[in-house]
C-alpha cells in the first residue's frame, strides 16, 4: 500500500485525500484512498457487530462500501440503514445470505464496480469463503456474478 495512503488514519483524512488526488488528477490514488475510508469505518465497527472472523470483517467492508456507493448516487452521506438492521437482527452471515437470496442488485453491483470495489460485493466475498455460507447461496452468487458478466 502506498505509503501516503496508509498513513490515513480517519474516515475525514481519507475524504480529503480523494478529494485532492482526484483534483490533480490521480484517480487511482483517489480510489485508495477511498478504499481505506471504508476500511477504517469497518475496523472501527467490528466490535459493534461482533465481527471476529474474515469473512465477517469483509462483509462489514461490503456494507460501508455500499453506503459509498449510496452517498456518491444521492450527493450526502447515505447509510445502509436496513442492511445494518438486517446484521444487527440475524447476525453477519445470515443478513448476508438472506440478501443474496433475495432479488438481484445489478445497479449496486455495477456502481461498486466504477469505483473499483468489485471485490466487495457480497457475492464475491461469498465466493471467496465458501465454507461459510450455504450452497444455496454460493449457487445464488455464483449465478448473479455470471448474469452479470463477472
Amino acid at each position: 500500500m502506498d505509503e501516503r495512503i496508509a498513513g490515513l488514519e480517519t474516515p475525514e483524512s481519507c475524504k480529503r485525500f480523494a478529494k485532492n488526488a482526484e483534483d490533480r488528477g490521480y484517480p487511482e490514488l483517489a480510489r485508495k484512498a477511498r478504499r481505506r475510508a471504508i476500511e477504517i469505518r469497518a475496523e472501527d465497527a467490528e466490535g459493534r457487530h461482533g465481527a471476529g472472523s474474515e469473512v465477517e470483517k469483509e462483509v462489514l467492508q461490503a456494507v460501508y462500501a455500499y453506503e459509498e456507493v449510496r452517498t456518491r448516487k444521492n450527493g450526502r452521506r447515505t447509510p445502509a440503514t436496513r442492511t445494518w438492521q438486517m446484521i444487527d437482527r440475524h447476525g453477519i452471515l445470515h443478513a448476508v445470505e438472506r440478501a443474496v437470496n433475495r432479488k438481484s442488485d445489478p445497479i449496486g453491483y455495477s456502481a461498486l464496480v466504477e469505483m473499483g470495489m468489485r471485490d466487495l460485493a457480497f457475492e464475491a466475498i461469498v465466493l471467496r469463503h465458501p465454507d461459510s455460507f450455504s450452497s444455496e447461496t454460493i449457487e445464488r452468487a455464483r449465478q448473479r456474478l455470471k448474469d452479470w458478466n463477472v
